[in-house]
């Protein structure tokens, strides 16, 4: 529950830094065109060298790269097929990044550019491949620990064991079958 809430405040002020840095007007003199051709800005940064390529291609990959671990935190299931998560997070970034640009085109000295919605959503895809399977193994192993046990989803570990004593270990609460209703 308290990873959840965490996550979800993180993710809260990452959105509003991101929309904050990324619907700045820009006083600039003249605008480049639109990029709507995937791949070709990428080609246009490669020619300016490698130094402005990689700062280019870096600040595309990083700007929406803590999505892919933010929303997964918000999720808080351990046990979520990676396969499932690593597509519903991707997607997510992908319609935030696709969000972010169609906001753009309203903001003055901004301009729409394919090549950043696919750089954003590869940030996002390999932030998450390289942090969140290791993270739920990890907190997997720690709630299955012996001081990790008895720990339930209010510490924070997910979907934890239940605790001794609890309803589940009690059996099943009786219920009457067919009581009349009084007229």
């Amino acid at each position: 529950m308290v990873v959840r809430v965490i996550g979800f405040v993180l993710l809260i002020a990452h959105l509003l830094l991101v929309a904050w840095v990324g619907l700045l007007p820009r006083d600039v003199a003249w605008v480049t065109a639109p990029n709507t051709v995937p791949l070709a800005g990428l080609r246009a940064d490669l020619a300016l060298g490698p130094a402005a390529a990689a700062r280019q291609i870096a600040a595309g990959l990083l700007l929406l790269a803590p999505l892919g671990v933010l929303l997964p935190m918000c999720d808080g299931r351990l046990d979520a097929s990676p396969w499932g998560s690593l597509t519903r997070t991707t997607a997510a970034g992908a319609l935030v990044s696709l969000a972010l640009e169609l906001l753009q085109t309203a903001v003055p000295g901004q301009v729409v550019d394919v090549d950043s919605v696919l750089l954003n959503t590869l940030g996002v895809a390999l932030a998450h491949l390289l942090v969140v399977p290791a993270a739920r193994t990890r907190m997997r192993r720690r709630r299955e620990s012996p001081e990790g046990r008895g720990r339930g989803r209010d510490q924070g570990l997910g979907q934890g064991r239940l605790r001794i004593g609890s309803e589940s270990d009690q059996g099943r609460t009786p219920r009457i079958s067919r009581v009349p209703i009084a007229r």
